[in-house]
């Protein structure tokens, strides 16, 4: 018996530990996997171990050259604790082409998965390669199909360091042009000289048969310009960029095409599972799988499964993945079914078929699988106690057993032990979550311009902290800044917006993530956050909520109600 208590008290103590032990993670990612030689890929490493270091980069050295390192920092409210996370990343270029592997790398006491990465025979040179700047543009292809998904990919490069710029791509007439995920940022050797590229990318899909002129992009920017141009007094460099129209022959819906219209590159299904046997009344699981080439989730129907024989067909929604490869937008859908026999015998399950049109080959085409012959057999019947049957298992003689209410035979004290241990441990942490949630009496009388003070001297560190971010940080450090002037701390910048309430402070916020992450000026959004901030956040105000007073009155007003009544005579 003692033995099994220790056993059940080690049990206790595990679930302890298992929600701390499930929070610690460590990801590691590349901004694309597919590159040719003379460019760089970006590796991102992200963990929430905290006092990390920086990674050891070392073995990257035999197949990359490591270089541009970055780290940012942000918090984030998880079960009402705050939580860091920590983001490194590098840029790789390669030393060779083929298929690389970037190994795993250690990160404080956990290590990151091996990744892959493709690596090309570099491309020919654009045309208007030499220049301090250039647009170059690229569709899938020069011929398509009305409302046909293209994939349209828009490049700037430049050889200068930036100061601010706006790449602007205007709408074509006649086609729909939606940008795609978020800009890719690389560096590409051309020619011996060494370019920044910021890779756009967009979904072209045409409304009408004719050609298909899209405009050229535009660039303006400032350069940071060279020792000599501080020197002279030139200041930043004003860098301009025009990118060339591009023509695409759009061709109508042909006669007899299947409906839905549904013109692709390529479209696959598979079983993921597919029983070949069940019990009646017992559902059984058929996963396919649909792979688009040349679609978005939007154009795609679910695959739909039918059945010959007395069952139910229960479908789930489908699961989409959608990402960008070889230059076009492509589909991975995956959706369940539970098919549930009604009584035993033959059962076929119809597989799924999809016609569509092969924009490649111009000619119509049906993705199916084939149909699936179960046999049910039939279902298993419960078996009735009978009312007088002995205890199967009596307790052994010299062993101590306890009858417990509502369970039938007798159990061992230890399990009953540990079933107590267990419900205590849950009414410990329910009563600590309430009590972290439950309002506290504030400070009242002297104590409460201390309190203040307290606060306002906090306050004005924090405000100091994002200064030092505005001066010598990057704009994730001035985010991680941002959300830190709220107590508690905000989890990220769009939790920070929902608490302030000045809108010269929300139009800062809109400032600096547009420069984060849509191409915005990065200079005019410190100096919009500068100002904003600079006489502190302006705070919603909070509703006011009721506190029990801690301690019942001295000397209670004559006729007031007494707030403690239980607590007078003790």
């Amino acid at each position: 018996m003692a033995k099994r208590f220790r056993f059940s008290l080690a049990i206790l103590w595990l679930l302890l530990a298992l929600p701390a032990a499930a929070w610690a993670e460590t990801r590691a990612w590349l901004d694309r996997d597919r590159i040719e030689a003379g460019e760089t890929a970006t590796l991102n490493i992200e963990t929430d171990q905290g006092g990390v270091g920086v990674p050891d980069w070392s073995p990257l050295d035999a197949d990359f050259a490591v270089s541009g390192h970055t780290s940012s920092r942000r918090v984030e409210s998880v079960g009402g604790r705050a939580r860091a996370r920590v983001l490194f990343a590098v840029a790789l270029q390669p030393r060779r082409e083929g298929l690389l592997t970037v190994p795993a790398l250690r990160v404080g006491n956990e290590r990151t998965a091996p990744l892959t990465l493709t690596v090309a025979p570099a491309s020919t040179a654009p045309a208007r390669a030499g220049a301090s700047a250039f647009i170059e543009a690229e569709a899938d292809g020069s011929e398509a199909y009305v409302q046909q998904a293209i994939g349209y990919v828009l490049r700037l490069y430049y050889a200068t360091p930036l100061v601010s710029g706006q790449l602007v791509q205007p709408q074509p007439e006649g086609a729909s042009l939606q940008r795609l995920g978020n800009d890719l940022q690389y560096s590409r050797d051309i020619d011996g000289r060494r370019y920044t590229v910021v890779e756009r990318r967009f979904l072209l899909v045409p409304e009408r048969s004719g050609t298909l002129t899209v405009p050229g992009a535009q660039f303006t920017g400032r350069g940071s310009g060279s020792f000599f141009d501080d020197v002279f007094g030139s200041g930043p460099r004003q860098l301009r960029a025009n990118g060339a129209p591009r023509f695409i022959e759009v061709r109508p819906v042909p006669d007899g095409a299947p409906r839905p219209w549904l013109p692709l590159r390529g479209l696959e299904l598979r079983y993921l599972e597919a029983p070949q046997s069940a019990r009646a009344g017992e559902a059984v699981t058929f996963v396919v799988e649909l792979t688009a080439d040349g679609a978005t989730a939007a154009q795609l129907a679910g695959p739909e499964l039918g059945v010959d024989g007395d069952a139910e067909v229960f479908a789930e929604p489908a699961e989409t993945e959608e990402h960008f490869e070889r230059g076009r937008p492509q589909v991975r859908m995956t959706r369940r079914f539970s098919i549930v026999p009604t009584r035993a015998g033959p059962l076929v399950v119809r597989g799924p078929r999809l016609p569509w049109w092969d924009a490649r080959a111009g000619r119509e085409r049906v993705a199916s699988l084939p149909d699936v012959a179960i046999e049910i057999a039939p279902g298993a019947a419960a078996q009735p106690v009978p009312a007088d049957s002995a205890d199967p298992d009596p307790p052994a003689a010299g062993e101590r057993w306890i009858r417990v209410p509502g369970v039938q035979g007798e159990v061992h004290p230890w399990a009953l032990l540990a079933v107590v241990f267990a419900l205590l441990w849950l009414v410990t942490l329910a009563w600590g979550l309430e009590r972290r949630r439950s309002p506290q009496g504030g400070p009242t009388g002297a104590a409460a311009p201390a309190q203040r003070g307290s606060d306002a001297r906090s306050e004005g560190a924090r405000l100091r902290q994002l200064r030092m971010a505005l001066d010598t940080g990057d704009l994730g450090e001035v985010a991680d800044a941002l959300c830190a002037l709220a107590v508690p701390p905000a989890s990220g910048i769009d939790a920070l917006r929902a608490r302030l309430a000045a809108p010269a402070q929300l139009a800062a916020l809109d400032a600096l993530e547009r420069a984060r992450w849509a191409g915005g000026d990065p200079a005019a959004a410190r100096a919009a956050v500068r100002e904003a901030f600079a006489s502190g956040p302006s705070w919603q105000p909070r509703p006011a909520t009721g506190a029990r007073p801690p301690l019942p009155p001295l000397y209670p007003e004559q006729g007031a109600p007494d707030p403690h009544p239980q607590d007078r005579g003790r």
